[in-house]
C-alpha cells in the first residue's frame, strides 16, 4: 500500500511539471506536425522575418539584385537539374565575347540539334545567322540547335564552350553548379541549385541587350542563305501582356521542362525601385510561374530598401540595405573589416546579412593633430637644414659697425 502511494505521487509530480512546462505550438506547426511535414523556407527562421507560404516547386530563391539579399529561401542549395535555363548562361557568354553583328554559320555540330529530341528552328548546314538572331532564336524558341552553334562559334567546339561556361559560373560565385551542355537536355553529370541560377541571372541582367531578348514574346529572322522568315513565339508567359501568367515588371527570364528536371524557371522583375530575381526548380508542368510570381510578390510587399548612405558621408561606396518594412536603420548590427585604408561592413538584421558599404578610414582629432604636429616639426627641420647661419652674422657685424659709427659721431659733435 505504502508503494502504491509513493508511486502515485510520483506519477502525480510528473504530470503537474508536464503541464507547467508545456512549450505553445501555433497552428501552422501543429498543421506541419499533423501532416508529418517541416517547412523547407530557411528565411521564415530567421527572428522579425516576415513569414512567407510554401510553394510546390522543390526549390526556390529571391534575390534583390543591388545587395544580394535572400528574402526568399526554399531548399536554395539543394542540388537539381537546370532543364532549359542552361540557356541564360550559353546566352550571356554569348553576348560577352562576340559583337551582335557577327555571323554564325551553321555546321553539323549545330544541325545534330534538330533531331535531338528537343526545340529547334531547323537550321540547315551552311545557313548563315547573326549573333543577334541567334540569341532571340536561344530565348524565344528554345532552340538547341542554335544553342549548339553558338557554343562552337564561341568556344571553338562544345566542349570548349562547355569549360567556359563552367569557369564563368565560378566567377560569380557558384558553388554547386556543373554544366555539360549548353541546351540543358538531360545529363546526369549537370546540376545547379536555385540559388546559383539567380547568381547567373543577377549577371545577365546587367546586359542591356539580354534585358531586350530576354523579354521579347515574339522574334522573326529575315530570310536567310537557305530559308525563309522564321516567325518565333515564346512560350514564357510572364512577359506575355495577353496571357493569364504575365507578370507586371517582368524584365525576361527563361522556362524550360524536361522529365528530369521538372519544370525549371529563372525571372527578374522590378517593381518601385527595386529589383529581384527569383527562381523556382523541379516544379509541376504549368506551376513555376505561378509560384515564381508569388514569392516575388512576397518579396515586394515584405521588404523595403534603406539608403544608409544619404545620412552616413563616410560611406564611399554601397550603403543600401533591404530590410522588412517598418525596419529603420538604428536596428540593424554591423561588421567591419579594415581593408587598406577603407573598412568593409555588413549589415545585418537579426544576424543575416542584408547590405553592405565601403567606408573611409576616419581619423581622430587626436590623431589629427599629432600627425599635424609632427609635419610642423619636420617643416621647420627642414627649413634649418636648407638655410645657412652666415646671414645673421653679416646683419650683426653691419649693425655693429653702424652703432660705432654713430657713437663716434655722437662724440665728434660733443667735442665740437
Amino acid at each position: 500500500m505504502k508503494k502504491r502511494k509513493i508511486t502515485s505521487a510520483f506519477l502525480a509530480l510528473g504530470l503537474s511539471a508536464s503541464l507547467l512546462f508545456q512549450v505553445p505550438v501555433s497552428a501552422e506547426e501543429a498543421d506541419q506536425a499533423a501532416a508529418g511535414t517541416v517547412s523547407t523556407i530557411s528565411t521564415n527562421s530567421i527572428s522579425g522575418w516576415p513569414q512567407a507560404s510554401d510553394i510546390s516547386s522543390e526549390a526556390a530563391v529571391v534575390m534583390e539584385n543591388s545587395t544580394n539579399t535572400i528574402l526568399y529561401s526554399k531548399n536554395a542549395d539543394e542540388v537539381l537539374f537546370p532543364g532549359s535555363t542552361v540557356k541564360i548562361m550559353t546566352c550571356l557568354l554569348a553576348l560577352e565575347n562576340t559583337q551582335l553583328t557577327d555571323q554564325v554559320t551553321m555546321t553539323t555540330t549545330g544541325v545534330s540539334g534538330v533531331t535531338d529530341g528537343g526545340a529547334s528552328i531547323s537550321s540547315q548546314v551552311d545557313e548563315v545567322f547573326t549573333v543577334e538572331q541567334c540569341l532571340y532564336a536561344i530565348m524565344v524558341a528554345s532552340a538547341n540547335d542554335i544553342a549548339l552553334q553558338i557554343a562552337e562559334h564561341v568556344g571553338g567546339s562544345v566542349d570548349g564552350f562547355v569549360q567556359q561556361m563552367n569557369a564563368r559560373a565560378q566567377e560569380l560565385g557558384c558553388t554547386n553548379t556543373v554544366f555539360t551542355n549548353p541546351t540543358g537536355l538531360p545529363d546526369d553529370n549537370q546540376h545547379t541549385t536555385a540559388h546559383d541560377m539567380a547568381l547567373i541571372m543577377q549577371a545577365a541582367i546587367q546586359n542591356e541587350s539580354f534585358r531586350t531578348i530576354a523579354t521579347a514574346t515574339s522574334y522573326t529572322i529575315p530570310a536567310t542563305n537557305m530559308a525563309a522568315a522564321r516567325n518565333l513565339t515564346s512560350k514564357f508567359t510572364m512577359t506575355d501582356t495577353g496571357s493569364t501568367g504575365f507578370y507586371e515588371g517582368c524584365i525576361g527570364g527563361k522556362e524550360g521542362y524536361t522529365e528530369a528536371s521538372g519544370s525549371t524557371l529563372v525571372c527578374a522583375a522590378q517593381r518601385g525601385g527595386m529589383t529581384l530575381i527569383s527562381v523556382v526548380l523541379k516544379g509541376a508542368s504549368g506551376q513555376t510561374a505561378p509560384d515564381a510570381a508569388s514569392i516575388l510578390n512576397y518579396g515586394f510587399d515584405q521588404f523595403t530598401t534603406l539608403s544608409l548612405g544619404d545620412s552616413d558621408f563616410s560611406i564611399i561606396s554601397g550603403g543600401d540595405v533591404v530590410v522588412p518594412s517598418g525596419t529603420t536603420a538604428d536596428s540593424l548590427a554591423t561588421e567591419d573589416t579594415q581593408n587598406g585604408d577603407e573598412i568593409d561592413r555588413t549589415y545585418l538584421f537579426n544576424g543575416t546579412a542584408v547590405g553592405s558599404a565601403v567606408l573611409e578610414v576616419a581619423q581622430s582629432e587626436d590623431t589629427a593633430s599629432v600627425q599635424t604636429g609632427e609635419q610642423n616639426m619636420q617643416a621647420a627641420k627642414d627649413y634649418s637644414e636648407n638655410h645657412t647661419e652666415v646671414p645673421y652674422f653679416v646683419i650683426a657685424g653691419v649693425f655693429l659697425l653702424l652703432l660705432i659709427l654713430l657713437i663716434w659721431r655722437i662724440v665728434k659733435v660733443i667735442k665740437a
